[in-house]
């Protein structure tokens, strides 16, 4: 059977799969639990007409970890006396954030048919079914743009080059880059080139991006909010709620679930991607340290090596014994080691003005090129496991692109490939310092005394706890001054674990009502009644919802004792 039969026969299977799980366990069923208390939530829907309204950006209602985390909402902010409403994408959207190469390996039938065939048959119906039972308005995207000017959108996709759709601003909002980004994580790729059918694909991502701000713009000229929430802010269609709500004065709430079991980060404004690398240093530089909070963090930190206590993690077993780790390499630990940790190619590419690299690849070869020069040190360069075992696994590695422009590594520039089980940890804390981009391991390796050069977007740039790059010859100097020789000072790591105290336990808001599961789905809902979203019965629940409906920051304080699910 030929491979293209092969795939179009998997696809099936893997929708009719889809559609199985909808229709039974992946998707929150709130129906029950509104007919048991059915009186005060008839109560509650009623007292909050009038009160704040909310908007719950869902969009891509076949996303079950959205439609599960943000029901929650709707339910606990109904009972905190808002009026939500919620906003779906009934078919119109020629390509969104579930259009992946995955599900669409034919990217010519992508192009000439887009979802409507298929997978948006498995999206729409379990999003609007989910939140049926609660009776809150929703909003779709088809009631929200007219024909004309669907048919408006659809004439400008044709006929504008594919460079003018990348630099494209309409509504005072980049939609050509948004419409990009949303290209580039269809492919997996860091880059669009070399794509035959990229042109096709970025132009459906371009009418999805503009139907979206007419959508969005109709929207709120008819119907005035007070705050829009969506998850995390980026790409297609969320990143376009998020730009039309902040020109319109809406307050802006983005969601990501976090790294630890039953946690969830939410920010103000925007993507947690951009506001956790801004966020006042005064936020957590003032905590009272304490013994407790030094071991509560130390003993996350410990745990974080084999993920017992988290639903992101990468590698079973991993290798930490040091011999072996030097054995399997090649390396010689006696000698000065630097590390140097990248990220995936293709997540999140987004603008950020700290970048000192055009790309994480122009970095990562500028890298390798200056350690060339310095056979005084040796470079290990850990590729992120995400890139096979991620939810969406990158088709453009990093290994690959480094043996593209270097067939025959420089002697002392080691290379450990995503699916290597040696432990990232161990391996890094022999180094004498450590190069990152934008891993969020920086902050780890602080808190152990590791000192970091930060040359990309990571969150612990800009907290006093590293070495920050903002241009090709500032991240030269900082290599010039390698190796260190030394440890962080003891009051700088201190600082560092306070950080990662705030990060990874304040930042982090837990739910207890998020069930973790293993496999594709990360948690699902349980809970039975409705008291258990009202007000005072879930400590973290009330720190998200105060953060919606009154601006307030989105820290959870568990140094105050607080008890916080596992």
């Amino acid at each position: 059977m030929p491979l293209r039969q092969l795939l179009k026969r998997s696809v099936r299977l893997r929708l009719l799969v889809r559609w199985w799980r909808a229709h039974t366990y992946a998707f929150p069923d709130w129906e029950p639990i509104v007919v048991r208390d059915r009186g005060r939530w008839e109560e509650a829907r009623m007292r909050a007409q009038g009160g704040p309204r909310v908007l719950i950006a869902t969009g891509v209602g076949g996303n079950p970890s959205a439609v599960t985390l943000e029901s929650l909402l709707a339910v606990a902010l109904t009972l905190r006396g808002a009026e939500v409403h919620i906003l779906l994408c009934d078919r119109l959207l020629p390509a969104c954030e579930l259009t992946e190469t995955t599900w669409f390996p034919d990217h010519r039938r992508f192009v000439r048919g887009g979802p409507q065939g298929g997978l948006c048959h498995v999206c729409f119906a379990p999003g609007r079914q989910a939140y049926a039972p609660l009776g809150l308005p929703v909003h779709l995207y088809g009631g929200l743009v007219p024909r004309p000017e669907q048919a408006e959108i659809d004439d400008l996709a044709r006929t504008l080059s594919r460079a003018e759709i990348e630099r494209y601003v309409g509504d005072g909002v980049a939609v050509g880059e948004h419409a990009r980004a949303g290209a580039i994580r269809f492919y997996a790729r860091g880059t669009l080139e070399g794509e035959p059918y990229a042109d096709g694909v970025l132009r459906r991502y371009f009418r999805a991006a503009l139907l979206t701000t007419r959508a969005m713009r109709r929207l709120f000229a008819t119907t005035s909010f007070e705050a829009v929430v969506s998850q995390h802010g980026i790409y297609v269609p969320q990143g376009l709620v998020g730009e039309m709500a902040r020109r319109t004065g809406v307050r802006v709430v983005n969601w990501n679930a976090a790294y630890r079991r039953r946690r969830f980060i939410f920010s103000h404004g925007d993507t947690y991607h951009r506001t956790i690398m801004t966020e006042p240093t005064a936020s957590w530089e003032h905590l009272e340290w304490t013994p407790r909070l030094e071991r509560e963090v130390m003993g996350y930190l410990d745990s974080r090596r084999h993920g017992g206590r988290d639903w992101i993690w990468f590698h079973e077993r991993p290798v930490e014994d040091v011999a072996e780790i030097a054995r399997r390499l090649g390396v010689d630990f006696s000698r000065p080691c630097v590390g140097m940790l990248t990220n995936v190619m293709w997540d999140a590419q987004i603008h950020y003005p700290s970048n000192a690299f055009p790309s994480m690849l122009d970095w990562a070869l500028q890298t390798i090129a200056y350690f060339e020069k310095r056979p005084d040190l040796q470079l290990l360069v850990r590729v992120h496991p995400a890139e096979v075992r991620g939810t969406l696994p990158s088709r453009q590695p990093m290994v690959a692109e480094i043996r593209r422009h270097y067939p025959a590594l420089p002697r002392n520039v080691f290379l450990i490939g995503p699916d290597d089980p040696i432990s990232t940890y161990a391996t890094m804390l022999q180094c004498d310092a450590v190069i990152i981009y934008g891993t969020k391991t920086g902050i780890e390796l602080s808190s152990q005394g590791v000192p970091v050069i930060v040359a990309g977007e990571a969150w612990i740039r800009g907290k006093g706890l590293t070495m920050d790059a903002s241009s090709p010859e500032d991240y030269h100097r900082l290599l010039d001054q390698l190796p260190l020789g030394r440890r962080l000072p003891a009051d700088v790591v201190r600082r560092a674990r306070m950080y990662a105290y705030h990060f990874f336990f304040r930042r982090m808001i837990p739910l207890e009502f998020t069930r973790p599961l293993k496999g594709w789905l990360p948690y699902r809902l349980d809970l039975a009644r409705l008291e258990q979203c009202a007000p005072g019965q879930s400590a973290g629940l009330d720190v998200i919802c105060d953060g919606i409906l009154h601006g307030r920051a989105f820290i959870y304080p568990e140094e105050k004792g607080l008890v916080a699910p596992e």
